[in-house]
C-alpha cells in the first residue's frame, strides 16, 4: 500500500492474471459452475433477504446465459463478495451486491462496482440500474458513494412467474 502526502492510505489498483481489476490482494473475477455452491452458502451468510433465484438452477441458467455476469471478488482464496452485472444487450442491471461482514469497509464493494461498469463500458453499455433493499441502510450507503441514487419517479413491479 502507498499513501499520499498527507499520509492517506491508496489502494493500489493492478490487474490479476486474468486481466480483471486487483485492489491490493483482493481478486475479482468471473464464476464458473464449480463456485455455485460456494455462492449460495456466500449468500445465506452475507446478503441482505432471498430471492426467488437463489438456488442452484437460477445460478446456473444466469452463468450458462452470460458467463461473465456474476462477479466474484476474493481475498487469500475466500469469498469476500459477489455482484451480478446482467446486460441484456440495451441495460445493465446490478443484482446481488454482497460483501462478507469481515470484509466490509475494505474496497470489496467498490472494486467489484468499477469491474461491473467496466464491464457495461466494454459491452456498450450506457447506465446501471441496482436494485438495492429499501430497508438496508448500509447498502444505500455503499450504493450513493459509488455515484448511483434512487430514482424516485420509478418502482419496480413484479410478478412470481410459474407454480
Amino acid at each position: 500500500m502507498a499513501t499520499d502526502p498527507s499520509g492517506n492510505v491508496r489502494r493500489r489498483r493492478s490487474r490479476s492474471d486474468d486481466g480483471m481489476p486487483a485492489v491490493n490482494d483482493l481478486r475479482i473475477r468471473a464464476a464458473t459452475p464449480d463456485d455455485l455452491d460456494a455462492v449460495l452458502a456466500f449468500w445465506k451468510r452475507a446478503a441482505e433477504g432471498t430471492s426467488i433465484s437463489d438456488d442452484r438452477d437460477g445460478v446456473a441458467r444466469l452463468l450458462s446465459r452470460d458467463p461473465e455476469s456474476l462477479l466474484l471478488a476474493e481475498r487469500d482464496g475466500d469469498l469476500a463478495g459477489t455482484l451480478i452485472a446482467g446486460f441484456d444487450g440495451w441495460r445493465c442491471h446490478l443484482y446481488r451486491l454482497a460483501v462478507h461482514p469481515g470484509q466490509r469497509r475494505r474496497g470489496v464493494a467498490s472494486a467489484l462496482l468499477r469491474a461491473a461498469e467496466e464491464r457495461f463500458v466494454a459491452l456498450g453499455g450506457r447506465r446501471g440500474d441496482a436494485m438495492v433493499l429499501k430497508e438496508n441502510a448500509l447498502a444505500h450507503h455503499a450504493w450513493s458513494a459509488a455515484g448511483y441514487a434512487p430514482q424516485p419517479q420509478w418502482s419496480r413491479w413484479v410478478k412470481p412467474l410459474g407454480s
